[in-house]
C-alpha cells in the first residue's frame, strides 16, 4: 500500500505538543561551562566570555518571525563589518526569472518569515496575487542571526563544547508554548546542519521523526521553516538502511506539505522536497509513481510563482531516478499535464525558462519515451532560437525595441541538447528537416550582450550532435571547427571547455578529415596544458583528453610537440574516472609515444603513474600500455631501469608489477 495521500488530503492530526520536544535532547541535559566562549574570543581581546554565552540566546531568538520586522536589523554602515558568511551574496548577472530556491540558504530560509507579525490563524492564501510579493530584501536582525549561527556551526560544529553550549537553548525553544520561539528554534537546528552534522547526528533518531510531524503543525509559518531544516538533514535521512523509518514519512509529510493550501508553505515544500530527491537519487525510484501524482496534482493547484519551484522539483525528479521515469505509466501521468502547460506559455514569455528547463531534464531521462512529444518540442526551440536572433539582429541594427533576452535562445539549445542525448541516433531526421545546423553557426558567433552563455550552450550541443548524428554536421564542419578553435581561449573557462570537448567528439566520429584543423588546435591546446597549476581543473582535463583524441586522429602531430605538454597530460588524466573518454585519450597517448618514444625519458614517473590510475583497462589497452613499458624496460641499460624503478613510490611500484610485471 502506498504511503502517500491521494489527491485530496485528509484531516491534518494535532501538532505535536511541547512536551513532545522536550525530550530530544535525552533526559540530561548538557549544560554550557564557558569553553566553547573562551575560544570564540581568544582572539579579541576586547571581547568578554559572558557575552560570547549571550550571543548564542540572542541569536536564537532573535531569528524569531516576531523580532523579523523589529528595527534593530544592523544599519546599512555596519553591513561591511559583518562575518563574510553574514554579507548579502554579491551581485550576479540578473536573472531571467526569479532563481529558484532549492536548496534554500541560511539566509533565505530566515528571510522566508520576513511578512510582518503573523495572524494567529492560518489563511488560506490561494486566491492571492503572486505577483504581490511581500517578502523583504533587507538584512535585517532574524537573518543576521541565522547566518551567525551558521557561522558558527561551520567554524566550532564539530567540537564538544558547541553543542553544550547550544543544545539547551534549543530545548528551551522547541519546548516553548509559544509558537514563535518553536519556530526560530527550528530555524536555528536548520542553520547548524551543515557545520555540526557530526556531532548533532546522535540526536537525529528522535529530531527527524519530530520535525515530520511537525510538518503539520496549524502554523504555517513552523510548518514552511521546518520543510527547510529537513531539506537540511535529508542526506542523513537518505543514508539510513531502514526506509521505513525515516524516508518514507517524511516523503509522505513532504508531499501533504507540496499540496498545502497555504503558497509559503508549497514553495517550501517544493524546495525542500528538491534538496531531498538530490541526496536520495536512485533511492527514490520505487516510490516514483506516487511522487508524480502529487507533484503533477500540484501542477492544477499552484499559481505562477510556485510553478517555478514545481518545475524544477520535477526536472529534479527525472535527474535523480534517470532511465527509471521511461515507463508507460510513468509517462502517462507526467507528459499531458506538461505539454498542456508547455502549450498555453507563448514564446516569448520568461516563464518559458524553466519549463524548458523541466523538460531538458525529462528529455534526458526518458530517452526513446520522449520521441512521441519531439517533434513539436524541437521545432519550438528552433522557432524560438531563429525569432530571438532575429530581433537581435534588428536591434543590432538600430531598432527601437528592447533587446531581446538571449536565455530563451540558451534555454532552446539546452533543450534540443537535453533531446540529443536522450534519443540518440534518433534526433537526427529532425535535424535534418530543419535549419539547426546555420542557426546553431551564429550561436556559435554570438557576442554583446549574454553572448558567453549561448556559445557555451552552443558548443555543448555541437558535441551532443557530433555524438548522435555526426552526418548531419558534415556538410557545415568547415565553418565549425574554426569557430571552436578560436574559442580555445581561457578568459571564459565555460566556453572554452565545451569548446574543447566538442572539437574532440568530432575528432572521434570524423577521424583523419579533422587532420587540416589539428595543428591550429594544438597551437592552442598545448599553452592550456602548461598553464595547469594556475587554470580550472576540469578545463585542463578536458583539454588533455582532446589532445589525446588528436592523437587518435592526427597522431604525427602530437607526437612532435609531445615533449612539451606529456608531463602535465599524465598528471591531469590520473585522477580522472575510468570512461570512454579516458579510453580515447591514452590509447591517443599511446600512438604518439609509439612516433616519439624520446619525449617521456623525462616523463617516465608520471607516466607509470598514469598508466597505473586505471582500475580496469580495457584489455586491448592494457596491452598496449605492457608493450610500451617493455620497450622502456628494454631500450634503457638494465641498471639504469633498475634505478628508475627504485625510485617509484611504493604503492605505485606495487601496482605496476601486478599488471604489468614491471
Amino acid at each position: 500500500m502506498s504511503p502517500y495521500l491521494p489527491r485530496t488530503q485528509s484531516k491534518e492530526p494535532p501538532a505535536p505538543t511541547a512536551s513532545a520536544a522536550s525530550s530530544l535532547f535525552g533526559d540530561d541535559k548538557p549544560a554550557g561551562d564557558g569553553n566553547l566562549a573562551s575560544a570564540l574570543f581568544a582572539a579579541s581581546p576586547t571581547k568578554d566570555a559572558n557575552s560570547a554565552s549571550s550571543f548564542f540566546n540572542s541569536a536564537v531568538r532573535s531569528a524569531s518571525p516576531a523580532n523579523s520586522d523589529s528595527d534593530f536589523g544592523f544599519p546599512e554602515e555596519a553591513k561591511g563589518r559583518l562575518p563574510a558568511a553574514a554579507q548579502p551574496p554579491p551581485q550576479t548577472q540578473p536573472q531571467a526569472q526569479p532563481p529558484l530556491p532549492s536548496p534554500l540558504s541560511v539566509e533565505a530560509a530566515a528571510q522566508g518569515q520576513n511578512s510582518g507579525p503573523p495572524a494567529d490563524d492560518d489563511d488560506d492564501d490561494d486566491d492571492d496575487d503572486d505577483d504581490d510579493d511581500d517578502e523583504q530584501s533587507e538584512w535585517n536582525l532574524r537573518k543576521c542571526s541565522a547566518s551567525g549561527l551558521d557561522t558558527l556551526a561551520g567554524t566550532f560544529g564539530h567540537t564538544e563544547d558547541f553543542l553544550k553550549t547550544l543544545l539547551p537553548l534549543l530545548q528551551e525553544c522547541l519546548a516553548s508554548p509559544q509558537w514563535e520561539v518553536r519556530e526560530s528554534g527550528i530555524l536555528a537546528l536548520g542553520a547548524i546542519a551543515e557545520g555540526s552534522m557530526s556531532s548533532i547526528a546522535i540526536y537525529l533518531p528522535q529530531l527527524v521523526p519530530w520535525l515530520i510531524q511537525t510538518l503539520n503543525d496549524p502554523k504555517f509559518l513552523i510548518r514552511s521553516i521546518t520543510c527547510w531544516t529537513l531539506s537540511r538533514y535529508s542526506r542523513w535521512v537518505c543514508e539510513q538502511e531502514d526506509q521505513a523509518l525515516y524516508l518514507q514519512p517524511l516523503l509522505q509529510e513532504l508531499l501533504r506539505r507540496v499540496l498545502d493550501h497555504n503558497k509559503k508553505v508549497q514553495e517550501a515544500a517544493c524546495s525542500a522536497f528538491a534538496t531531498l530527491e538530490e541526496d536520495a537519487e536512485s533511492i527514490l525510484v520505487p516510490y516514483v509513481g506516487p511522487i508524480l501524482q502529487n507533484l503533477l496534482f500540484a501542477l492544477g493547484k499552484y499559481q505562477a510563482k510556485n510553478l517555478l519551484i514545481l518545475y524544477d522539483a520535477i526536472g529534479t525528479l527525472a535527474d535523480a531516478v534517470g532511465h527509471a521515469l521511461n515507463q508507460p505509466q510513468h509517462i502517462e501521468v507526467l507528459m499531458p499535464p506538461l505539454v498542456q502547460k508547455w502549450s498555453t506559455v507563448a514564446d516569448d514569455d520568461r516563464s518559458l525558462f524553466p519549463l524548458l528547463e523541466c523538460f531538458t531534464s525529462i528529455a534526458q531521462a526518458l530517452g526513446n519515451g520522449f520521441a512521441p512529444y519531439a517533434p513539436a518540442v524541437f521545432e519550438r526551440c528552433v522557432r524560438v532560437i531563429q525569432s530571438t536572433l532575429q530581433l537581435e539582429a534588428a536591434y543590432a541594427q538600430g531598432s527601437e525595441q528592447e533587446p531581446p533576452d538571449k536565455e530563451f535562445i540558451v534555454c532552446s539549445l539546452d533543450l534540443i541538447s537535453g533531446m540529443t542525448e536522450g534519443m540518440g541516433a534518433q534526433i537526427a531526421p529532425l535535424v535534418g528537416a530543419s535549419n539547426l545546423s546555420q542557426l546553431l553557426l551564429l550561436c556559435m558567433r554570438s557576442d554583446g550582450r549574454q553572448s558567453a552563455d549561448v556559445r557555451q550552450s552552443a558548443y555543448a550541443l555541437v558535441g551532443d550532435l557530433a555524438k548522435a548524428c555526426i552526418d548531419q554536421l558534415r556538410p557545415v564542419l568547415g565553418e565549425y571547427l574554426p569557430v571552436l578553435t578560436e574559442q580555445l581561449d581561457v578568459s571564459v573557462v565555460s566556453v572554452c571547455n565545451n569548446a574543447s570537448w566538442a572539437i574532440g567528439e568530432i575528432a572521434v566520429q570524423v577521424g583523419a578529415d579533422m587532420q587540416p584543423y589539428v595543428e591550429a588546435m594544438l597551437a592552442r591546446l598545448i599553452p592550456i596544458m602548461r598553464m595547469r597549476e594556475s587554470v580550472n581543473k576540469s578545463l585542463v582535463e578536458n583539454t588533455a583528453i582532446t589532445i589525446g583524441r588528436l592523437g587518435l586522429v592526427a597522431p604525427e602531430l602530437g607526437a612532435a610537440r609531445l615533449e612539451e605538454y606529456v608531463q602535465p597530460w599524465c598528471v591531469a588524466l590520473r585522477s580522472i574516472r575510468d570512461d570512454i573518454e579516458k579510453e580515447h585519450a591514452f590509447q591517443g597517448l599511446c600512438r604518439m609515444i609509439r612516433l616519439n618514444p624520446r619525449a617521456l625519458l623525462n616523463a617516465m614517473t608520471q607516466l607509470c603513474d598514469a598508466l597505473a590510475s586505471w582500475t580496469r583497462p580495457p584489455s586491448a589497452l592494457q596491452e598496449e600500455f605492457r608493450q610500451i613499458l617493455d620497450g622502456y624496460k628494454a631500450s634503457l641499460p638494465a641498471d639504469q631501469w633498475q634505478q628508475f624503478v627504485t625510485s617509484l613510490p611504493e604503492d605505485l611500484k606495487q601496482r605496476l608489477a601486478e599488471r604489468y610485471a614491471l
